[in-house]
């Protein structure tokens, strides 16, 4: 029997939208059918915005250190009183790297390339299954049957949109079918056409795609490989040669200073969970008054969260962040890679988001007074959800300015003013921690496949990746380590694939500036390797995705802590270990208070010497042979939920193709190997206990001492 797949809760609020644009269908004008699958692009008068000039290099940079260490008295590896001062210690990184210098980024700004940068639709209708589409959309597993809905829907919307319906009229059949099929409750239907539909018209009016083009953008490697001039675009390297890289990266010194940092994701704190609501609502989110009453005792949502899709609750919030306060009294800086609102999406409003993004600021800045927090912008914060136009879609009543202004406010208070005009232009920054780090946070929603607005023009939105590229460059020519953080994972599904295959390349040729990567968005306890795109048996960087403080769902609330190679003069600035901690919500709704503790260390856990990227993939390799290895993965990833579903060797090769894949939409090229290897130990498995089965009833038959003759063979 095939096993439920391990879902992604990373939110969808587009799904219900494309669910009951696919259920307009079933009464769609026959006339108009022909038209789906038509190749034939209508002439649309509309050209593709402009980049607007933003010099890169004209931007202020943070250059002074924005972290100052603290003497801990329970840390044994403190910086010494010798090494206190920064300009010192800066020196003799310096020292260390003699290639340093000054260099200007570009040798010729102004010279070179700039940085200006029908028959078949009866047959589709009959295979739609809207419960498996809703599944694979909701859990960013993708197939053909996406596909072809995707295909059909689109093309069936287009031609209502060229055939003169008003946005009002298409809206309203939208809701209309979506109630009358039971996709979702009626207020679901209403409020996802609402907030959804308006700005997805408002797109396909202004895109020339055909429905093959747009599906093969938003699902990627599950709807083909359709190729788009229109999104195919590289970003620019500067004319500075590769560092030559390491046969391997040092193991940072056991006896070191280090910093202690904590990784916060996904808290999706829902101001209107009640306890005893009905945690079975079958919307996308329950657990509030408005779900109604629970049918059962069962059914009622618990007092600290709930594994059904339920987000979280205040209380559960405040008692963790209380517990890391007085349990991890020395953390040094905190990431904070987004995701605050709940998942309540078809009813959110830029008013509501912004004050829950107000309310968790004020927050974290009294739990955690003079600590550093370094956050990084979800795909949940925007209202809708995944809408996050770039700059040059700066009308009052779309722009995106609404939520970056806001959240350079509320930034500030842990960010220099260096990065306000970054923030305000596309939620991205850099800040230099100490001398010699620093950390880069990215807006990943300019990857996010979900996000409507970059159907008019993908081309690298806000310039992000070429200042990334700059960013970096800087940091190689000052001999600085740098971290990224940011939400989404760039291998994951939820990313572009030209966006995820140009930051692939960037990783790969800044792989000695870059140490470390840390994202969320899963919810799971995982984690992505990347390798030289050239030679895919070197792997050059690892990126961590922490486990989320929300349920959502079946799984139990989390947080995860770093130790990261301090100051000192053979720094790595390399992760050297980290520890995931969670809550067992099960035992808390029980007894009625929750127990925070240490799940695992990564090193002890796996036994692993160090935490490079090489020993990342020595553990990617033991996972496909070693089935109790593996098991063990797999209960860490479910951060040891009860309600985590048996995984079988599809699920498998999943979970360890998702490791092995920091390039989104690209599995065939990363996974061969891994995959033939997992069916081959499965194989051996089935061969064995084939094996042992006969062995086993030979043996029984041998022990008894007389047998019928009938069982013999005998007449």
């Amino acid at each position: 029997m095939t096993q439920q797949q391990p879902p992604w809760p990373s939110p969808r609020g587009n799904r219900w939208l494309i669910l009951a644009i696919l259920a307009f269908l079933h009464f769609a004008d026959a006339a108009a059918l022909p038209l789906l699958f038509s190749h034939i692009k209508p002439q649309i008068n509309w050209t593709q915005p402009e980049m607007e000039r933003w010099v890169i290099e004209e931007q202020p940079r943070s250059i002074q250190p924005h972290l100052e260490p603290l003497l801990h008295p329970n840390r044994s590896h403190n910086i010494l009183a010798g090494d206190a001062s920064d300009s010192e210690f800066l020196k003799r990184l310096v020292r260390q790297n003699q290639t340093a210098s000054g260099r200007m980024l570009w040798n010729d700004v102004a010279g070179g390339d700039g940085l200006v940068y029908p028959p078949f639709v009866d047959q589709a209708l009959k295979l739609f299954n809207l419960k498996q589409v809703a599944f694979e959309i909701e859990n960013s597993l993708m197939s053909k049957v996406t596909c072809t809905a995707c295909r059909a829907g689109t093309g069936m919307l287009q031609h209502q949109i060229q055939s003169g319906k008003t946005d009002t009229e298409i809206i309203r059949m939208i809701t209309d079918y979506c109630t009358n099929l039971n996709i979702q409750s009626a207020r679901v239907c209403q409020g996802v056409a609402q907030l959804f539909g308006s700005e997805l018209i408002y797109v396909l009016k202004r895109v020339n795609l055909s429905p093959d083009e747009l599906c093969s953008f938003v699902i990627g490697d599950g709807c083909a490989d359709v190729y788009n001039p229109y999104h195919e675009w590289e970003v620019i390297f500067p004319p500075v040669p590769k560092p030559p890289r390491l046969a391997d990266l040092p193991i940072p010194l056991e006896a070191a200073p280090f910093f202690k940092v904590l990784h916060i994701s996904d808290t999706h704190y829902d101001p209107h969970y009640a306890e005893g609501s009905n945690a079975e609502c079958n919307e996308p989110l329950c657990c509030r008054l408005s779900s109604g009453r629970p049918a059962t005792p069962n059914a009622a949502a618990g007092k600290w969260g709930d594994y059904r899709k339920c987000d979280t609750p205040k209380r559960t919030v405040d008692h963790m962040l209380s517990h890391i306060a007085e349990t991890h009294k020395d953390i040094d800086y905190i990431l904070w890679t987004g995701d605050l609102p709940p998942h309540d999406v078809w009813n959110q409003t830029k008013e509501e988001n912004l004050a829950i993004i107000k309310e968790t600021v004020k927050q974290m800045v009294e739990m955690f007074p003079g600590v550093p927090i370094f956050p990084a912008l979800g795909n949940h914060e925007s209202a809708p959800v995944n809408s996050f136009p770039p700059p040059y879609v700066n009308q009052v009543d779309i722009s995106i300015s609404w939520l970056y202004d806001e959240l350079d406010v509320q930034w500030r208070r842990w960010l220099p003013q260096s990065v306000t005009h970054t923030v305000r232009r596309g939620a991205f920054y850099s800040v230099l921690v100490r001398p010699g780090f620093r950390i880069i946070s990215l807006n990943m929603n300019y990857c996010n496949n979900k996000n409507w607005w970059l159907l008019l023009n993908s081309t690298d939105p806000a310039t992000e990746l070429q200042w990334f590229i700059y960013e970096l460059q800087s940091a190689e020519f000052s001999n600085e380590k740098v971290h990224v953080i940011g939400h989404i994972p760039p291998g994951h599904s939820d990313c572009l694939k030209v966006w995820s295959r140009n930051f692939y390349k960037i990783i790969s040729r800044y792989e000695s500036t870059v140490t470390a990567q840390f994202y969320g968005h899963t919810h799971y306890d995982e984690f992505e390797m990347f390798y030289d795109p050239q030679d895919l048996t070197h792997p050059n960087s690892i990126a961590y995705i922490g486990p989320s403080v929300s349920p959502y769902y079946d799984l139990n609330p989390g947080y995860r802590i770093y130790y990261v190679d301090g100051d000192h003069d053979s720094t790595t600035r390399l992760v050297i270990d980290h520890e995931s901690w969670i809550m067992n919500l099960r035992e808390a709704n029980l007894y009625g208070y929750p127990i925070w503790y240490k799940l695992y260390t990564a090193r002890a856990a796996y036994n692993m010497k160090a935490l490079r990227p090489s020993d990342w993939n020595n553990l990617l390799n033991e996972l496909a042979s070693n089935q109790e290895l593996f098991e063990l993965y797999y209960k860490y990833y479910w951060k040891n939920s009860p309600a985590r579903p048996t995984c079988d060797a599809e699920c498998k090769k999943r979970l360890i193709c998702d490791c092995k894949s920091g390039r989104s939409h690209d599995r065939k090229h990363f996974c061969a190997e891994v995959e033939s290897k997992i069916d081959e130990e499965s194989s051996k498995s089935w061969k064995s206990w084939f094996y042992k089965g006969l062995t086993n009833s030979y043996s029984l038959l041998s022990s008894i001492t007389y047998l019928p003759k009938y069982l013999l063979g005998y007449r």
